[in-house]
């Protein structure tokens, strides 16, 4: 039974001493880190090794290309002068919205049997409301239908918002005379039917779990439809039709559309006589006339009775 017991124990002993039963390993104590922007984050990475003491430590952050974080024992790129290690946790300073992403840990043994362990570490830096940009109109008519908005792209995680008339929150309401729709997550305040009742001054807050901020605000004028001046001016354009369409028709009834029409005609009093000449018959006596064309003269010529020429 003895030796039964010191067999079993030898075995073990040898099992624990064998190389294939220790290898490196790497983990994290948080694998995901929400922290505020501005603040520090803490990249958590524990590791344990077979034989080797001193492995070799690098970080990489992982984007559209893989960059280094540390490497050869020195911190690169934007990390240089404010990030910090202890073993092979990273603590990064004063976080941006671009340090957001993953993170991996690196841990190479090479005198381990299994040489290589990593492990990964999502980053998310949290982003305050900036103020937001609103689009309020500063008047309309009633009975249109009006779109406010209110947008902020910057906030992490995505604001929500809320729209103030007056400086008194607009809520959702179940009563029957509210004119309007909120929507909380893409910003837009909707009146279907706008009223005078709907004139103020208006502000949006976008907000998320870090903070809020707020719009300028700006009044916005709902007037009614001026329906006399509406008809007045309805008048007036069918006048101005009217009057064109009689002189479009006066000219053509007196041929001004013809193509047999010539200038106009008029009568000139002549020697013994008086004779109808067209404009355009006149054009024609110049023309001759400055080409030093003599016309004959008859002196037993003599008007009698008007003619046209």
């Amino acid at each position: 039974m003895e030796r039964v017991k010191l067999c079993t124990l030898s075995t073990l002993i040898i099992l624990l001493q064998s190389p294939s039963t220790l290898q490196v390993t790497v983990s994290s104590n948080m694998p995901r880190v929400e922290v505020p922007e501005n603040a520090d984050a803490v990249l958590s990475c524990v590791f344990r090794t077979e034989r080797d003491n001193n492995p070799r430590i690098e970080w990489k952050k992982k984007d559209k290309d893989v960059s280094f974080v540390y490497f050869d024992g020195k911190f690169r790129g934007d990390f240089h002068g404010r990030a910090e290690i202890e073993g092979a946790t990273v603590t990064l300073k004063k976080v941006t919205q671009k340090d957001t992403g993953e993170y991996r840990c690196e841990i190479s043994a090479p005198l381990d049997t299994v040489t290589l362990g990593e492990t990964n570490v999502t980053l998310k830096v949290l982003v305050p409301p900036h103020t937001p940009s609103c689009e309020i109109p500063s008047s309309a008519l009633t009975g249109s239908v009006v779109e406010l908005r209110c947008n902020d792209k910057q906030s992490v995680p995505p604001a929500s918002y809320r729209w103030y008339k007056d400086n008194a929150l607009l809520t959702l309401s179940h009563k029957t005379n509210v004119t309007y729709s909120l929507n909380t997550i893409t910003g837009t305040l909707r009146f279907d039917t706008v009223s005078r009742a709907d004139t103020g001054q208006y502000h949006c807050e976008a907000f998320n779990g870090l903070g809020s901020k707020s719009c300028v605000g700006k009044h916005m004028q709902i007037d009614d439809v001026n329906i006399p001046a509406i008809i007045a001016a309805a008048v007036a354009v069918i006048i101005l039709i009217s009057v064109c369409f009689l002189g479009v028709c006066y000219a053509h009834r007196h041929g001004y559309f013809s193509k047999g029409h010539r200038g106009r005609s008029f009568w000139i009093p002549q020697c013994h006589g008086t004779a109808h000449i067209s404009s355009q018959n006149l054009h024609r006596a110049d023309d001759i006339n400055s080409s030093n064309y003599n016309t004959p003269l008859h002196d037993d010529f003599k008007h009698t009775q008007s003619f046209m020429l």
